[in-house]
């Protein structure tokens, strides 16, 4: 019990509700490796130590490079060789995030996935060096294969992340996997790496309807055609999707598809496409279409939307900045969550040059997050969300520019005149007395606390 309470991270990576809602903070790699020094220092103190802390040292893997992962998979195997107790065994989650040009190779992958049988959560976030090509020197390693081992008779998977590297469909290879570890499956990400050509009506009309009875949250960063798939899924609890279109598959059928089936259900939605692009694809498309995406039809007990800070001008209607041009408004909407508000702080501050002091280049963020206050688009709206962490360190620093809590001022006065709650990444309240305890109250002009 010391053991375990001296190696606890400030989040449980094992804990799976705490990662059904797309607004909770994701581990990230810099805790992970604080977490991870922590861990090995207690397994060097002593032979009793390094044995009681295998557990603890191998229940949360997270693979950064390729090396990290050839490393792993040569140790599994030489403990098979040498007939050593697998620390495999000991593996719950597997978290795999490189960059482009350290993924990581198929055989190394599926040895891992091997000799760990016990994988409650496995996450592939385009980390796999998967040959493109339909001749496998391996074919332990072919896409099927990779899929199907995580689909074994005794799963426990509750978290699946998963990246298509083939040119077919998803569901293709994914459905037969999903029907053998639906019992336990609670958040699904799926995300692919090419755009089907084959067409969405036709290939859903010959797909098997996979059932997901305890599903919550769903992440797609996917094509038009995996959404007309996965529209005549069975997903009775679902309630949390996550979407980013990676053919612009907004206006498509399949998207469609997928919402008038299972909008009614859902409680939070996250678009995480720019705005920006939405609109400059809709506006190319030719002919363009005639009538505007029912969003909100489609979902009417929606109470959380979570959007891009990058929101632009509408030249049809100038006055206002909807927080996404698939959804202007919604009458029972009560939280919006914005991310990549220090993006566009940063973007605006670079391209509109000014005085440190003036907080001029940040007039069009302002009057976007003041858009959604407007009573006619969002009644019921009662909570806004800076989902950013590098926002909240640069509001909250320990030498904060004054344009930039200048800023903050105005949306939070603004706010307090709707009574509507702004908060930071944590869902803790911003208010004057922070502002104030990082030096607004020594500012003068507009947002001024003196």
């Amino acid at each position: 019990m010391i053991l375990r309470e001296a190696t606890t991270m400030n989040s449980d990576p094992l804990d799976i509700s705490l990662g059904l809602s797309f607004l909770e903070t994701p581990c990230e790699v810099a805790e992970y490796h604080a977490a991870m020094k922590i861990k090995r220092d207690l397994s060097l103190v002593s032979k009793a130590w390094n044995r009681y802390l295998q557990g603890y040292l191998y229940e949360f893997v997270w693979i950064s490079r390729a090396s990290q992962a050839k490393a792993l998979a040569l140790t599994l195997l030489t403990q098979f060789i040498e007939g050593k107790p697998s620390s495999g065994h000991y593996i719950r989650r597997l978290h795999m995030e490189t960059p482009v040009l350290m993924r990581c190779a198929t055989d190394d992958i599926r040895t891992i996935l091997d000799y760990a049988p016990h994988l409650v959560i496995y996450s592939d976030h385009h980390s796999v060096r998967c040959t493109r090509y339909s001749e496998f020197i391996d074919v332990r390693c072919s896409p099927e294969q990779m899929v199907s081992v995580l689909a074994s008779s005794n799963s426990k998977l509750r978290r699946l992340s998963l990246t298509n590297y083939s040119d077919d469909p998803f569901p293709k290879h994914l459905s037969p996997l999903l029907r053998r570890t639906a019992a336990n499956l609670e958040y699904l990400e799926l995300s692919s790496s090419s755009i089907p050509l084959v067409s969405g009506h036709l290939f859903a009309s010959k797909s098997p309807i996979v059932s997901l009875p305890v599903l919550q949250s769903l992440k797609l960063t996917l094509d038009n055609t995996t959404f007309a798939v996965l529209a005549a899924w069975d997903m009775p609890n679902l309630r949390n999707v996550s979407v980013v279109s990676s053919d612009f598959g907004y206006a498509g059928p399949g998207f469609a598809y997928f919402f008038a089936a299972h909008g009614k259900k859902l409680h939070q939605l996250e678009l995480g496409h720019s705005s920006s692009l939405v609109v400059e694809h809709y506006l190319s498309l030719r002919p363009r279409p005639v009538q505007q995406i029912p969003l909100a039809e489609w979902c009417p007990n929606l109470k959380e939307f979570i959007c891009s800070a990058d929101a632009e001008w509408n030249w049809q209607n100038p006055d206002w900045i909807a927080p996404h041009v698939l959804l202007p408004g919604h009458k029972h909407l009560e939280f919006i969550g914005i991310r990549d508000i220090d993006k566009r702080l940063m973007d605006d501050a670079s391209v509109f040059l000014a005085d440190v002091e003036d907080e001029a280049p940040f007039f069009p963020l302002v009057e976007q997050i003041s858009s959604l206050l407007f009573n006619d688009a969002f009644p019921s709206l009662r909570y806004i969300r800076d989902l950013s962490r590098a926002s909240h360190s640069m509001r909250g620093g320990q030498r904060p520019e004054t344009r930039i809590l200048k800023f903050w001022a105005k949306i939070l006065a603004r706010c307090g005149e709707r009574q509507v709650w702004l908060e930071d990444f944590r869902g803790v309240n911003i208010t004057l007395r922070d502002l104030k305890r990082v030096g607004l109250d020594r500012v003068g002009g507009a947002g001024s606390l003196v």
